[in-house]
């Protein structure tokens, strides 16, 4: 949405985007920010009126000027402060409608929560090296698109799955830094269920029946299918088998060998010999998840990750 398409033919198909003139007129009234007809007519002239002023280059003035121009309300720049007042329940609410009209078809329904840390410097970048670092450990919600939760720590605080408090029925998703067996089974046992993304070496692999799974194996035998979609477990120690689903899909050719570059860099860099099972997990995006395999696809899995976007940017598939 732009100013111009405030005062374009565009502004009758925002309205109707937005539910059409009776949702809009309902909702206001229902939030209170339209109570009755005097200055502005209508809750669609009110929004059209509002918005003009959000996202206008002027002020209250020139906006209430623009309004009488144009015949939406001839009303002073005071009173409209007074209506832009008695509007923010109002665009919450509108802002959350168009949000879940846009959630992903993959969530089903379901609160999405991106966990997600992140440091800073306890002092100057002078001093950072004696003072340490601030850990943020965070919740990015969907479809609100908004943080749910923050954490702070000292630099011993680790990326956790279960750091955060688990809302009941949640989908929760975390980078290869939380692929931990213990910290997953306590989200799990209060209700969420998991997509987390596997380094090859980031775990004890198991198969249906508790035994050692040779991941690069399975990696290489899925190559000409591309995808792979199977039970497997996790072993953790003191403890029994976290039964989970492998969701593997392998790479673009071109994200294959960006991948295997920067490989060999941080081999290189760590003065070390890249493996060949290391190049063979260089063309795979790997996942395991706890969602049943009767409700969400394989491809509804890999759509859940990939929203990961929305917290962390830095995404090589």
């Amino acid at each position: 949405m732009t100013q111009r398409s405030l005062v374009s033919h565009d502004w009758q198909e925002i309205v109707d985007r937005l539910g059409g003139a009776a949702a809009l007129s309902e909702s206001a009234r229902e939030k209170k920010a339209f109570l009755r007809s005097r200055l502005i007519e209508n809750p669609v002239d009110l929004l059209r009126t509002v918005l003009a002023y959000c996202l206008g280059g002027g002020g209250l003035r020139s906006t209430a000027s623009w309004a009488a121009s144009v015949g939406l309300a001839d009303i002073s720049n005071v009173a409209l402060l007074n209506r832009l007042r008695r509007c923010g329940d109002w665009f919450e609410f509108l802002v959350g409608e168009a949000l879940a009209a846009g959630a992903p078809k993959a969530s089903q329904g379901r609160l999405i929560r991106l966990i997600d840390a992140t440091t800073v410097p306890k002092a100057s970048k002078e001093d950072r090296s004696k003072n340490g670092l601030w850990r943020i450990h965070s919740a990015f919600d969907l479809p609100s698109e908004r943080f749910g939760h923050f954490e702070l720590t000292d630099e011993k605080g680790g990326e956790r799955l279960d750091r955060i408090p688990v809302v009941k029925g949640e989908i929760r998703i975390g980078d290869r830094a939380y692929l931990q067996a213990g910290r997953m089974a306590p989200v799990l046992d209060a209700g969420a269920d998991i997509v987390v993304r596997a380094p090859w070496k980031g775990a004890s692999w198991r198969d249906v029946n508790d035994e050692p799974l040779d991941l690069i194996a399975v990696l290489e035998n899925g190559a000409a299918a591309g995808v792979i979609d199977q039970p497997i477990g996790i072993g953790r120690k003191s403890a029994t088998t976290l039964n989970l689903r492998l969701v593997a899909v392998r790479k673009p050719p071109e994200a294959i060998e960006a991948a295997k570059r920067t490989a060999r860099r941080n081999a290189q860099r760590e003065r070390h010999k890249i493996s060949k099972e290391t190049l063979i997990a260089c063309e795979w995006v790997i996942l395991v998840t706890s969602l049943d395999v009767d409700d969400f696809s394989t491809d509804d899995v890999l759509d859940l990750y990939r929203l990961r976007w929305r917290i962390d940017i830095d995404q090589s598939w």
